[in-house]
């Protein structure tokens, strides 16, 4: 079973945009939350290796 990257990232959004104090604990969770963000949607757009595709090569003279 594969992870649900974009409901994660939505939730985690709307848990940031809940902080909106300006305390230094509302401010130090909000950085977290947008490092945690940032990974999930790194991982939400990861693509596979592509495969290169070698192609001949004509010989020189």
């Amino acid at each position: 079973m594969q992870s649900d990257f974009a409901a994660a990232r939505q939730l985690l959004e709307r848990a940031q945009d809940e902080l909106y104090g300006s305390d230094e604990t509302s401010q130090k969770v909000r950085e977290s939350l947008d490092l945690l963000i940032e990974a999930i949607a790194t991982a939400e757009y990861r693509r596979p290796p592509a495969e290169i595709v070698p192609f001949p090569r004509k010989a020189r003279l």
